[in-house]
């Protein structure tokens, strides 16, 4: 059960300019083992972040309590969501700039803080987001679990286990397969404990009985998901069904290579750790077999992959053939080599120079089998300087084109209060602005663009109402994004218009007393507006007859404007004894005329029925009232109102429907390109980035050349990685473009500028032997694969722990019309045994 975290109110900050520089100087401290870190909502962070930067208290981008609900599986149990991201999801801070945080603006009522310690792992320290949770319980009674971070002598200590009696330890992997853990001196990192195992510890009588009977086909085993590993998984079930690699490790060719001195290698440690786990898979006497000590031995060597977050398998399996490489490097002792450019040689000779001096210092079972020759050719724009030089490659990263245009999703809210809000799904130019959406959305509603509002809504309040002018690519996929038609066009130069942001409150039916006011408590409920009113209608009168028939779709109707003509009404009992207050309260934030108060409300004698609702002006999050001093470039005002009378006159389910334009039923067309056309766009002529110029030897100087990638030589397996993942500094997206590819003879020789190829050379046509696919998006999402065994040449497909049988035509399906999966890699084998292997 979560602990109120809610320091009750928050204390009086400073300046905004001196919040920004503590805090600020706060985060600048270094990691150190065992200090406390707390996870802070990054939308809240940005949103304090603007608001100090603005310089101005009253700004409207105030944040209000510091809010994590986004990062929280549930409200109930407030488990963290799995696969967040840092910096995307949430940022870390440090324990002082917590507390100060927390001291200047208080926090959601009943939300835990994030709390999470710095930890020592193997050549890094770092926050560890995801503490293991470990649950403990006597023999097989799962029933009585106490959550628990010490493994051994603390499950004795709470058991009151005797001193002389034997325990022993056991790691539950799945429902049906638990490892026993036998070497008790080994840390919780390198035992590679993940949250959700169950220990178990049974007397010296529990008994234990394991089967290895099962004879399976060799190669067909899953691979159990130690915890967000699928990417691992299926990277290694696609290496596994790659014929060369997996002959050379099941007939112990390695054992004579290992490498242990190689100061680039890990000790023999990760190619051992590989060769285990595939004897294993192709044993035939397992179902599904745990990578642990793998998973482990790669967290070692790359402190990346230690924990449980997800990565990118592509990421993962460039680490392991580099690894597998250097600790099979033949090459004892790497010779110096000083490389030599073309200088107009013929090509041949200096590919053929290139790669003698490639297997002078690097000579493997991986060169063997995955290494190819680039051609790389830079012009300097200048001189006109060319530079050729042959590199080794392991993989081609071949690019996707990318669309130009964008879909967008709207809500866009009508004038006619009787229309309830339209959601459209609309197409946009991927670098355009947020007039652009306007357009597009102008021409399915016929509304002009200037009658529109843009904003972002989030938790029942405006978390950013758009310029016409900023980029769509500060609006994520995620994002509630509401088109609000306004009466008129934005404001003018005479002021005539002035549009505001509304919000609706339920007011408690009790005062609060005890924070040193008496002023109601409220809470944002529904759907937020924007209007436009004429500057001559700000007056409250004016507003709430305003307000009361835009709310016409959301009132219980009819009675409700037929009795309430004006914004007073002459109330009853203890009615009349607030309404009497109310004559004292401040008007919302007039546009009429800048910095001075409204007339204050009068009373309406003749009028029968108490107004269904009052208003206050308010900041931009709805939260704190504010005075008629100030005033903003965006008004925003609250309408409060009473239970009795929300219940009464507001219908919520009715409020909170909407309809779905016609667009919505059109099923998003993606683009499909075929596998040579990424292959094409690989060896185009391209201008190098800014960030990575070439230094012209004639010029003497850095230039930003022109630069041709070409293949030269391919080897046995080629490996495509297709790059969904787009990464650039207006936005960040994963591409789901349609690749179509051949199952067999792919054909590389219209690429290949080799153009002699004799018998002991590998051929330029490649078959399909394995696929890894990537379903969902940049912040989540899963991996499996498909993959034809090497033996009997039968198709399947991996998802962790499940195995099953595959048809060509499923895989061929799978890239001509999935919507949701993407290619992440692509493993072929050509018709004389020659393999390809591609990874995108």
């Amino acid at each position: 059960m979560a602990a109120n975290s809610s320091t009750g109110s928050a204390t009086e900050p400073p300046g905004l300019e001196t919040q920004w520089r503590e805090i600020d100087n706060l985060n600048q401290q270094q990691l150190r083992a065992g200090d406390s870190w707390y996870l802070l909502d990054k939308r809240w962070y940005d949103q304090w972040k603007e608001y100090v930067h603005t310089g101005d208290q009253n700004s409207s981008s105030y944040p209000g309590k510091i809010d994590n609900t986004e990062l929280y599986e549930d409200l109930d149990s407030y488990h963290l969501k799995e696969r967040l991201t840092e910096n995307e999801d949430f940022v870390l801070v440090p324990a002082e700039a917590w507390h100060k945080l927390l001291s200047w603006y208080d926090m959601m009522d009943d939300q835990p803080p994030l709390e999470r310690k710095v930890v020592d792992l193997p050549s890094t320290v770092k926050v560890e987001v995801y503490p293991v949770e470990i649950y403990l319980c006597l023999s097989s009674n799962l029933e009585s679990t106490v959550s628990a971070h010490a493994i051994h002598q603390k499950i004795r200590q709470h058991f009151n286990v005797s001193e002389t009696a034997e325990s022993r330890l056991w790691m539950r992997n799945t429902d049906t397969s638990s490892e026993r853990l036998r070497n008790l001196n080994m840390t919780v990192l390198d035992t590679c404990l993940s949250s959700g195992m169950v220990k178990y510890t049974p007397t010296i009588y529990t008994l234990v009985i394991y089967s290895d009977s099962y004879q399976g086909p060799p190669g067909v085993c899953g691979l159990t998901n130690l915890g967000n590993t699928c990417f691992m998984n299926s990277a290694l079930q696609c290496l596994s069904n790659t014929p060369p690699l997996t002959e050379y490790f099941l007939k112990n060719s390695y054992l004579e290579e290992l490498n242990f001195t190689n100061p680039l290698g890990m000790k023999g440690e990760i190619a051992e750790a590989y060769a285990d786990v595939i004897k294993q898979m192709w044993s035939g006497r397992h179902y599904s077999v745990v990578p642990r000590v793998f998973k482990t031995k790669v967290g070692h060597f790359a402190s990346q992959f230690l924990g449980y977050q997800q990565h990118d398998s592509q990421e993962l399996l460039s680490f392991l053939l580099d690894g597998l490489h250097e600790d099979l490097n033949r090459v004892k002792k790497k010779e110096y080599i000083e490389l030599r450019d073309a200088d107009g040689r013929p090509d041949q000779e200096v590919a053929e120079e290139a790669w003698r001096n490639h297997l002078r210092r690097n000579d493997s079972v991986i060169v063997d089998t995955f290494h190819g020759l680039f051609k790389s050719t830079l012009v300097c724009p200048q001189c006109n300087k060319v530079s050729v030089t042959f590199d080794p490659f392991c993989y081609l990263s071949v690019p996707l084109p990318v669309s130009k245009e964008r879909v967008m999703e709207v809500f866009y809210v009508s004038l006619d209060p009787t229309a309830k809000p339209t959601q459209y799904r609309l197409i946009v130019p991927k670098a355009g602005r947020v007039i652009d959406l306007c357009t597009a959305l102008s021409q399915a509603t016929g509304i002009h663009p200037s009658q529109m509002a843009v904003a972002d809504v989030f938790n029942h309040h405006f978390y950013r109402i758009y310029q016409t002018d900023e980029f769509l690519s500060c609006i994520l996929d995620r994002d509630d994004i509401f088109v609000y038609q306004l009466s008129s066009g934005c404001v003018d130069q005479d002021g005539e218009e002035v549009v505001m942001a509304i919000y609706m409150r339920e007011r408690s039916h009790y005062r609060d007393y005890g924070s040193g006011g008496n002023s109601y408590g409220t809470s944002l409920f529904g759907h937020p507006l924007l209007i436009s009113v004429p500057r001559a209608q700000c007056t409250r009168e004016d507003l709430y007859q305003l307000l009361l028939k835009r709310l016409a779709t959301d009132t219980n109707s009819q009675d409700a404007t037929d009795g309430d003509q004006s914004a007073g009404a002459e109330p009853s009992g203890k009615e009349e004894e607030d309404e009497d207050e109310d004559e004292e309260e401040e008007e919302p934030a007039s546009c009429a005329q800048a910095n001075k108060r409204l007339p204050g409300r009068r009373r309406y004698t003749e009028r029968r029925k108490k107004a269904l609702f009052t208003m206050q002006a308010v900041n931009s999050n709805g939260t704190t009232e504010r005075g008629m001093g100030e005033t903003d470039a965006q008004p925003y005002i609250a309408i409060d109102w009473d239970p009795d009378m929300k219940k009464k006159y507001y219908i919520e389910n009715e409020a909170e429907k909407y309809i779905k334009d016609q667009s919505m039923d059109v099923p998003h067309q993606q683009t499909t390109v075929q596998l040579q056309e990424c292959l094409e766009l690989f060896t185009t002529v391209e201008t190098l980035e800014e960030e990575n110029p070439w230094y012209c030897p004639t010029c003497k100087k850095h230039q930003l050349a022109t630069k041709k990638l070409d293949l030269w030589s391919l080897p046995e397996v080629l490996i495509i990685h297709l790059k969904r993942f787009s990464y650039t500094k207006y936005s960040r997206e994963k591409l789901d473009t349609i690749v179509e590819f051949p199952l067999r003879d792919l054909d590389f020789s219209g690429f290949l500028l080799k153009k002699t190829v004799n018998s002991t050379e590998p051929p330029c046509r490649y078959d399909l032997i394995a696929v890894s696919n990537h379903y969902g998006g940049l912040r989540d999402g899963h991996y499996t694969s498909y993959a034809r065994n090497k033996d009997n040449g039968q198709w399947y497909y991996f998802d962790d722990s499940k195995v099953t049988y595959a048809r060509e035509e499923q895989i061929v399906l799978f890239y001509s019309t999935q919507t949701l999966g993407g290619c992440s890699q692509i493993f072929s084998l050509d018709l004389k045994s020659r393999c390809n292997l591609g990874v995108g």
